[in-house]
């Protein structure tokens, strides 16, 4: 059996403030790690197509999935991969 698994990775613009990964940062300072510049925090999914005949298909329905629901595009943007995998 043939499947697709996509991983997205999903970020706050750069633009933008990230009040997240500036509590992590403070955090970090306050655990003594120093010298870490900037922190962004996101989210990564992982979605599995069974259905899927081909990787494009895969790259297709990950592309409408993150535009229509996954990410925010006024305050995030996002990257995937997909990768065909056998058993």
């Amino acid at each position: 059996m043939t499947y697709y698994i996509a991983e997205i990775d999903i970020m706050p613009l750069k633009e933008l403030l990230d009040p997240q990964g500036k509590a992590v940062n403070s955090g970090l300072k306050k655990l003594d790690i120093q010298n870490v510049e900037d922190v962004r925090v996101g989210k990564h999914i992982t979605l599995q197509f069974n259905d899927a005949s081909n990787k494009q298909e895969a790259e297709e329905k990950t592309e409408l999935a993150c535009k229509k629901l996954l990410a925010n595009p006024v305050i995030e943007s996002y990257q995937y991969m997909v990768k065909e995998v056998e058993e």
